[in-house]
């Protein structure tokens, strides 16, 4: 699949896998329009990354996915790939747990994901074809104790988008869900200690690693599906 010129959206880009993936199709000659909530920083990555739109703002706040969808059709005319991948973690144990901090987890990781992955699908059937990518999880497959509220968030995800893969079997739109397991990034700047330290994990992913499994699934010719792609770091057991 030749990617030059077409057009991709990606939420939660200003750090991260978001980022990572942006740098990976600019560098394929694709254009692009990234969404996140730190407008300065946003500004400098579109900078950085050529034929980039910056449209900051709270993904969960109300227009802001159909706002984004409509400032990508405005500048470029067409949308051929939606990266569903802004996301918060919220973890604990049950007598400890922020349940302030799993609400909002919930309304970025399944509402504002939810509205950004039907949008997605209902412009590619309009256009005929598209390629939405979901930043999932291999807690999106599995769980495990402490973390079983984002590993839902995850799930719920993972849900969506076989339902819809089903619904559009033939239709030229493609879906995709990255599952990546433990990867260094900002997600987990909040932590006490991070969880490669206690899952005893010497070299965690990188977001570059992810992204390269990103562009696996989009380089692909037109008559191939990837639905999944899991990736572990070789030291992670689940």
């Amino acid at each position: 699949m030749d990617l030059h010129d077409k057009v991709a959206l990606i939420t939660g880009a200003t750090s991260g896998i978001g980022l990572a993936s942006a740098r990976c199709m600019a560098a394929a000659g694709m254009k692009l329009v990234i969404s996140g909530r730190r407008a300065d920083l946003l500004d400098q990555r579109a900078a950085e990354l050529g034929a980039c739109i910056a449209q900051p703002g709270e993904i969960t706040e109300p227009g802001v996915p159909e706002a984004l969808f409509e400032r990508t059709l405005d500048a470029y005319g067409r949308l051929d790939v939606v990266m569903s991948n802004a996301g918060l973690i919220a973890n604990g144990p049950i007598e400890a747990v922020d349940l302030d901090q799993i609400s909002r987890m919930v309304r970025v990781n399944v509402e504002a994901a939810f509205r950004v992955m039907y949008l997605a699908v209902r412009h590619f059937q309009q256009a005929g074809s598209g390629h939405l990518v979901c930043t999932s999880s291999v807690l999106g497959i599995k769980s495990r104790p402490l973390i079983g509220a984002y590993a839902g968030t995850k799930h719920a995800v993972e849900a969506l988008a076989e339902a819809l893969r089903l619904e559009l079997v033939g239709s030229g739109i493609r879906i995709t869900c990255i599952e990546p397991g433990l990867v260094s990034t900002d997600l987990h700047r909040d932590f006490a200690e991070h969880p490669s330290k206690l899952q005893g994990i010497q070299h965690p992913l990188t977001p570059e690693d992810v992204a390269r499994g990103v562009m696996f699934a989009l380089e692909q010719p037109p008559n191939v599906l990837v639905p999944r792609v899991l990736m572990l770091a070789r030291e992670q057991p689940m």
